[in-house]
């Protein structure tokens, strides 16, 4: 099992708190505590009624600020009354988003109505707080209708869906909630079509309590046709305003489009150097139809560095640390440093430690908004459990976010290798192309609970030394479905192949084969430690790869959640593999939910292993497994 802490120190302020998984330690609370005092409190209990239960019920009670706020006493007799007094709207809009227009509420302190009492009553310590809420009869709409609604459109990307989908219709229950939505949605239909500026003038609502139904009328001026103007920034330090102007992707005389608006915001968060950025829209429109805007944005400090470390029984002692220079030329360009040195053990043996050193170099904006130049050296020493790999190596490549959900990359990479496994010692000297493909359609890459993931990559290479040629295929998919209210369970599975074209075994080099075993593979079985067995007992990797998981995960309370699971695969050496060589492994989880993701851990049995496998494996980290 391993129990890894992370420090981060930020470079350019002193430090009072560390961070682990998340979570915040030891922060100085004194602000905080000063605002939590209160002068004369007033503590008080409340009694809360309804005559209608359900969905009603929750929403009362959910509006209440004094059922909320009942364990933090307000500040003396005046405090209370104002909170029962804004108690009385609160509850009347929460009636009103239900649909019930005709409810009364009451609101007793100390058995006076709390609109009745003046602020400087005396109250017992503490006080009877009731709350009588009588719902009503239920009110349906009679006549709805949006004036200057949106022409409808055939472009997919500027539909929005139609306010009578939302309930916002003849017959319909009359919630509030329902009219806010429709008129949210009609001045949405004219924004899409290029009325930045559309806007509700104008909401009639007439509730008739002899027939209980409800008269609906939204007044819709959509405004002029506009499109996108220059884009000013404010707030840069170091950071060059133009470049940061240019990668919002807004283009002078481009019509406008708020989902444009909204690839602009992820295009700055990917440059990672803001703290915050906020576009602004001009209050008018020019009369050219152009509307300017003002980006105000606060830079990142420009340097990070942190360092970490991990024990495990199997494993032994890990250090690592990294060190990342944000902005070194005034376009977000990234350079981070990255060290580590694993498999400390006891008694001290430093050849049998694992060593890695590499840089990242990134270029945001490479000739495009969406495109980064992203170029990588590395050098490592690491003994997996099937061979020892010593190699320096690099790439250099773009990567294309082409939408939300779809990524391009591809570039060159070059490798000098030796290996040291059953076939003995080898050098290789590679070189090669890489292209990959990546698609997300999940709600969250931590914890999803629906959509599915798609994955492809080709990377063909040539051995200098050898003169063979070689090419490796990998395609991944995983998907989700959540099930109950707020996707309690959820049963995700996942399905890996891969494929290697090219000499024979001993003539292509191991990091190119294909193993299985580990946290993201076979749980249960050691990392890389499934491979092709020679018949001889020498164990080696292979052409062919196929894994496959599936997860059934349960959440017992909001924070912590259960996992049962079961994972397959085998690796073949010249055929593809069957049956027989499927190597299976199972086991329970136990997840704990944070704001960062689900701290994650899992025992794995392998269910049909060999002698040199483990007999139980313990994996934590942070995420779900996949």
């Amino acid at each position: 099992m391993c129990i890894g802490l992370t420090m981060l120190v930020g470079a350019t302020s002193p430090t009072y708190a560390f961070e682990l998984f998340g979570m915040k330690f030891f922060e100085d609370q004194a602000e905080e505590d000063a605002a939590a005092v209160i002068v004369d409190p007033q503590p008080y209990f409340v009694t809360f009624t309804s005559s209608e239960g359900g969905a009603v019920e929750n929403a009362l009670r959910n509006a209440s600020a004094l059922i909320a706020e009942e364990a933090e006493p307000a500040s003396g007799a005046a405090g209370l009354i104002a909170r029962a007094r804004g108690d009385y709207r609160r509850l009347l809009a929460a009636l009103y988003a239900e649909g019930h227009y005709g409810g009364t509420v009451s609101i007793r302190i100390a058995g006076a109505e709390a609109a009745t009492l003046a602020p400087d009553t005396n109250l017992p310590d503490p006080v009877d707080v009731t709350i009588a809420v009588t719902a009503g009869p239920l009110f349906r709409f009679n006549s709805v209708s949006i004036a200057n609604q949106a022409p409808l459109t055939d472009d997919p990307d500027d539909q929005v869906e139609l306010p009578v989908l939302r309930g916002y219709g003849t017959g319909e229950i009359a919630k509030s909630s329902v009219i806010t939505a429709a008129e949210l949605l009609a001045v949405e239909a004219w924004r899409q079509q290029g009325y930045a500026k559309a806007e509700v003038v104008s909401r009639e609502v007439i509730a008739d309590h002899a027939t209980n139904t409800v008269d609906a009328v939204i007044t819709v001026n959509p405004g002029r046709l506009a499109a996108f103007g220059p884009v000013s920034v404010t707030g840069t330090e170091r950071m060059n305003p133009e470049f940061v102007a240019q990668q919002t992707g807004l283009a002078v005389g481009q019509e406008y489009d708020p989902d444009d608006i909204d690839r602009a915001h992820k295009r700055l968060d990917r440059l990672e150097v803001f703290r915050a950025a906020r576009l602004e829209a001009a209050e008018d429109i020019g009369s050219d139809g152009l509307l300017p805007y003002n980006l105000i944005v606060e830079e990142l400090p420009g340097r990070r560095f942190g360092f970490g470390a991990t024990y495990s029984t199997v494993d032994g002692l890990g250090v690592e640390g990294y060190h990342l220079w944000r902005n070194l030329f005034g376009q977000a360009e990234r350079l981070r440093l990255d060290a580590r040195i694993a498999s400390i053990g006891y008694p001290i043996d430093t050849t049998q430690f694992d060593y890695f050193i590499g840089g990242t170099f990134t270029k945001p904006g490479f000739f495009h908004p969406d495109v980064d130049l992203v170029a990588t050296v590395s050098a490592e020493r690491t003994i997996y459990p099937k061979y020892t790999e010593t190699s320096a190596g690099g790439r250099v490549g773009l990567s294309w976010f082409f939408s939300d959900e779809l990524t391009f990359e591809g570039g060159a990479s070059f490798e000098v290798a030796r290996f040291d496994d059953h076939f003995g010692i080898r050098d290789f000297n590679t070189a090669g192309l890489y292209a990959g493909v990546v698609y997300d359609g999940r709600d969250s890459s931590v914890d999803p609970t629906e959509g599915w993931y798609a994955a492809a990559n080709l990377a063909p290479y040539f051995d200098l030394r050898g003169g063979t040629p070689g090419a490796q295929f990998v395609v991944e998919g995983r998907t989700y479905f959540g099930f109950g209210e707020e996707d309690p369970f959820v049963l995700a599975g996942r399905i890996k192949a891969g494929a290697l074209l090219g000499p024979d075994l001993v003539d292509i080099p191991p990091d190119k084969l294909f193993f299985a075993g580990g946290g993201g593979s076979v749980r249960g079985y050691g990392y890389k430690s499934i491979g092709v067995d020679d018949g001889a007992g020498n164990v080696t990797g292979g052409r062919y790869l196929l894994e496959a998981s599936l997860e059934a995960r349960a959440k017992v309370t909001n924070d912590i959640g259960v996992v049962a699971f079961i994972d397959g695969g085998y690796v073949a050496a010249d055929t593809f593999p069957g049956l027989e060589d499927l190597r299976l492994g199972a086991g329970l989880g136990v997840r704990y939910y944070t704001g960062l993701g689900p701290l994650r851990l899992d025992v794995a049995v392998p269910l049909n292993r060999k002698s040199d496998d483990p007999h139980y494996a313990i994996y934590a980290g942070i995420g779900q497994a996949f």
